[in-house]
């Protein structure tokens, strides 16, 4: 639809608004002199389409970001893509893996300016764990009648009728190269509709987001002044599973954790020694039971004293969508941890997650020992209030507590001697630190508005006031001192980070939508 559409649409809204009192119907008559431009789905549909070539040749660049040739392939690939599209771009270093900045020219100071950030790199891959040819080889496929999934020829993709239920499987089809063509689609279509920019645009595409953007900051820092903005939109992570447009206020942060517990100098007979010398698996899971009750509640003393939510919070927690029956089902699971009355509230807490254990081999190569040592890695997902070094420091004092003497290494003869019980606890930030913005925020209203511009206010969009996953939102809002939103546009079972990972074609074309909808609504 054309602009004049909606500024007649809103103006009907406000004119039946006039029950409701004067200062509604300007309101009303402010927000139709602000809104949006519409692309309606017909049109989504046919700048997707005419964009999926480009999409194809983009996933078959492989782009882990421990290659740096191939990063670099990544970027050059985009960098022609937004020139294409009449956007001015400039690689800014990176070791050997340069991030892209790209902005629209002709700015205009009366406008605000987003920065959107999206990333190009992918997680590492399996070959043989995935369902295809390679995960460099995007294919398309259907779902069967049995809810199988099966290959089909693409052609129809690019020239034919699709159908939004299809997907295309390969590394990053959406995490994240996915929202970065379905941004480059909008412009397409954008330039198609001749519509207006509602703010100015920049984007940066970081290289390293799945390696935990550990450059982010440096990065941001240095060219402070290119990626200057009123406010930052993150297109990352997947939507709420009812594929509502979604929109986040927050993640939680990442750190990880070792744990050592120490037995015998070396490993011992069983048979000479069990019974005698003191068994450090046995020990270790002892400690780590030490740390949560049977719900699933972390019992280290203060882990959750910082979280704060009160009745609005939880309001908000309770709208969203969730069907736990149906994501019981789908996890395999009898009944949830009781960390909170429901999954959003679940997230709003820190977490202490065991990733991996290790001591003496098991199966084949099994043997018949008391294990010198016993090793447990975590991974502490952090909250805003909660940081890797205020949790990692009760964990340690828990340890302690426990009858722990901790040493920085293998412990010496002397500590051998001196103490019963001894262990090594590290911990590190690994990845993003937790962000968290108000919902009712300026950035969070307008994107808000946006979506509802684009798809209606019934059912209104989804609102999640901090999502368990990790991108760098902290680290790019330190750096430039502004608010933000992340606006997921995937969908929610896409197998992020595993194998077979998929891009749905009806997220993909409603991801274009979405886009338009923003740049054209004035911020």
């Amino acid at each position: 639809m054309t602009t004049s559409h909606t500024l007649s649409r809103l103006a009907v809204r406000a004119v039946r608004a006039v029950g409701a009192g004067c200062g509604a119907c300007a309101a009303l008559l402010m927000g139709a002199g602000a809104g949006a431009a519409e692309l309606s789905a017909t049109a989504a549909a046919r700048h997707a389409q005419a964009s999926y070539r480009e999409y194809f040749d983009l996933l078959a660049l492989p782009n882990d970001a421990i290659v740096p040739a191939d990063v670099r392939k990544n970027v050059e690939f985009l960098e022609a893509s937004f020139r294409r599209r009449g956007f001015d771009t400039q690689q800014l270093a990176n070791d050997g893996k340069p991030m892209l900045f790209a902005a629209l020219p002709g700015a205009d100071p009366r406008r605000k300016t987003v920065l959107f950030y999206m990333h190009l790199d992918g997680q590492p891959v399996i070959p043989a764990q995935w369902a295809q040819k390679s995960p460099w080889v995007p294919v398309l496929k259907r779902r069967t009648a049995k809810g199988d999934w099966e290959e089909i020829d693409p052609a129809p993709l690019f020239s034919g009728p699709v159908d939004p239920e299809w997907r295309v499987f390969g590394r990053s089809s959406a995490d994240d190269k996915a929202p970065i063509m379905m941004f480059l689609a909008a412009f397409d279509a954008l330039k198609a509709s001749g519509a207006a920019l509602g703010v100015n645009v920049k984007v940066v595409l970081d290289s390293e987001e799945e390696k935990g953007s550990p450059s982010i900051g440096k990065v941001m820092a240095a060219h402070r002044e290119l990626l200057r903005a009123d406010a930052i939109v993150i297109h990352d992570g997947p939507m709420h599973a009812t594929n509502r447009p979604t929109l986040v206020f927050g993640n939680r942060g990442a750190a990880k954790a070792m744990l050592t517990v120490y037995g015998a100098k070396v490993s011992l007979h069983s048979g000479h020694y069990g019974n005698y010398s003191p068994n450090p698996a046995q020990r270790l899971a002892s400690l780590l039971a030490s740390m949560k009750d049977d719900q699933g509640r972390v019992t280290v003393p203060g882990y959750y004293d910082r979280v704060r939510l009160g009745d609005a919070e939880r309001a908000i927690m309770a709208a969203v969508p969730d069907d736990e029956a149906a994501m019981l089902r789908r996890l395999g699971i009898a009944r949830p941890d009781q960390v909170g009355a429901n999954y959003q509230e679940a997230m709003q807490y820190p977490s202490l997650n065991v990733r991996g254990m290790a001591s003496a081999a098991v199966g084949d190569k099994v043997a018949n020992i008391v294990p010198d040592s016993a090793v447990a890695e975590l991974d502490l997902r952090t909250t805003p209030d909660s940081d890797a070094k205020y949790l990692g420091k009760l964990i340690e004092t828990h340890v302690q507590n426990q009858g722990y003497h901790l040493v920085p290494g293998a412990p010496t003869d002397e500590d051998r001697r001196r103490y019963e019980k001894l262990a090594t606890f590290s911990y590190q930030s690994e990845g993003g630190n937790a962000a968290g913005t108000p919902i009712d925020s300026a950035v969070g209203r307008w994107a808000y508005q946006a979506m509802v511009e684009a798809f209606g206010a019934k059912p209104e969009p989804v609102r999640i006031r901090m999502m368990g996953g990790t991108v760098p939102t902290a680290e790019i809002v330190e750096a430039l001192g502004v608010p933000f939103a992340i606006v997921p546009l995937v969908n929610a079972d896409n197998n992020q980070h595993a194998s077979n990972e998929n891009m749905r074609m009806g997220n993909y074309m409603d991801g274009i939508r979405t886009i338009y909808s923003l740049v054209t609504r004035p911020f």
